[in-house]
């Protein structure tokens, strides 16, 4: 795909725009109206709600940078990260009359997102919302069998690469190695696991070459000999 002239101020809105067209091939009509979207960002600081579970979903919103998760919160304060929310994500697109947001969303770090173009307006930009949307249910039917049936090295090695993969779509990958700017605490609400028992694991982890944790990152030396360690094959949603 080819961006076109893309206004400085976007930013990290590239990453956004990247991983969309990887979904579809966008025309240029898409390009542009992705692009006039994106020139009018909204900002949001850490732990802020960008939905509330039962409320109604004001708008849609397109992750252009940082990161956000859907949540669960219990009556007794634990919590259930559903899955995690990445750049070139859209969220609340929903073809009914006054939708409500089925769970919490919210911010894990600053994120910035915009109101994407309505569907429906291009055919192009349908497509891709279309792949979005199949990739967002397989990536929960993924956090599932995640937990219904994975060990704690398994889950947590799985989730590694599903997350090194949605990165690399959005060219937010160097190498081996990705951001991961989320504590430990986080990964074992999102795993089913307990603070602890995520570090003794990452430990192993690093002792068994399969994955380095340093400060907000995570290198992966070797994506395909962790795959076979814990069975991922990658998603599809289209053959295409």
């Amino acid at each position: 795909m080819t961006l076109g002239v893309v206004r400085p101020a976007m930013g990290h809105s590239v990453s956004a725009l990247s991983r969309l067209s990887r979904l579809a091939p966008l025309d240029k009509v898409a390009e542009a109206a992705l692009i006039e979207a994106m020139a009018r960002p909204q900002h949001f600081r850490p732990r802020r709600d960008l939905m509330v579970e039962g409320r109604d979903i004001a708008s849609p919103n397109l992750i252009l940078s940082g990161w956000a998760a859907r949540v669960r919160i219990l009556l007794d304060g634990r919590r259930q990260f559903l899955n995690f929310l990445l750049p070139g994500d859209v969220v609340g697109l929903y073809h009914h009359q006054r939708p409500l947001a089925p769970t919490s969303i919210i911010t894990l770090t600053e994120v910035t997102t915009c109101t994407p173009p309505a569907w429906g307006t291009n055919p192009s930009l349908d497509e891709a919302y279309g792949v979005a949307h199949a990739l967002d249910e397989a990536f929960l039917l993924a956090q599932i069998a995640r937990l219904g049936r994975m060990n704690a090295m398994e889950r947590i090695g799985d989730l590694m690469l599903e997350l090194q993969e949605r990165l690399t779509m959005s060219d937010l990958t160097h190498g081996p190695s990705f951001e991961l700017p989320i504590t430990q605490e986080t990964l074992a609400d999102a795993l089913g696991l307990t603070a602890v028992h995520v570090n003794r694991m990452l430990q192993a982890a690093r002792r068994a070459g399969d994955l380095i944790w340093s400060s907000r990152s995570i290198t992966i030396p070797d994506p395909k000999m962790l795959a076979r360690k814990v069975g991922r094959v990658p998603i599809r949603v289209s053959g295409s």
